[in-house]
């Protein structure tokens, strides 16, 4: 009984951890990561689709980002798909390929995108707090129903706790590798 209550608590803080990841990949730093356009959608044949989906995006330059499109006809779609995307990037394309270079940010967009993170990373924090919480009221359900001893009680609750401050550990260094990923020159 509290294994499990301690185990699903463990698995929505992982999945805190997983989502504040997957929103720092999508960060632009200055330099080229072809995870930045995970998010752009590319008109296909009346559809949006993933970018991935329509091409070979590769990382041949510290900052630059190529895509070959599988379809030469749709090379204007994914220009605009990328101009539309907010990410403040300028593709460019000759016949078979859109080249789109890394401009380096400029110390306030730095500034900016510390912030941007900042908040990121309390969306996370919060989320991990929310699994300790629940898992606390879990605890406490489970101890009125007479299922575990008021010593089990405080033995789970600190065991929660202990869980819930190594993963918000896990969060600020996360924070802390971004923070100096995007501030260095």
């Amino acid at each position: 009984m509290i294994q499990d209550v301690e185990k699903q608590a463990k698995k929505s803080m992982e999945k805190a951890i997983d989502a504040l990841q997957r929103e720092f990949r999508r960060v632009r730093t200055g330099r080229a990561s072809a995870d930045i356009l995970d998010e752009v959608r590319v008109e296909y044949y009346g559809s949006p689709v993933p970018l991935s989906q329509v091409g070979t995006i590769s990382v041949p330059e510290a900052r630059l980002i190529t895509i070959q499109p599988w379809e030469k006809n749709i090379i204007p779609d994914i220009e605009k798909a990328i101009f539309k995307s907010d990410l403040g990037l300028t593709p460019s394309s000759d016949s078979n390929m859109i080249r789109i270079p890394i401009p380096p940010l400029t110390e306030e967009r730095r500034k900016e995108m510390v912030k941007q993170i900042k908040g990121k990373t309390e969306e996370a924090r919060i989320s991990i707090r929310a699994a300790r919480q629940e898992a606390n009221s879990a605890l406490k359900k489970l101890e009125k129903e007479k299922e575990i001893t008021e010593d089990d009680l405080k033995r789970a609750e600190k065991q929660v706790q202990d869980l819930t401050d190594s993963y918000v550990k896990k969060v600020d260094e996360i924070f802390a590798a971004k923070e100096d990923e995007l501030m260095e020159v």
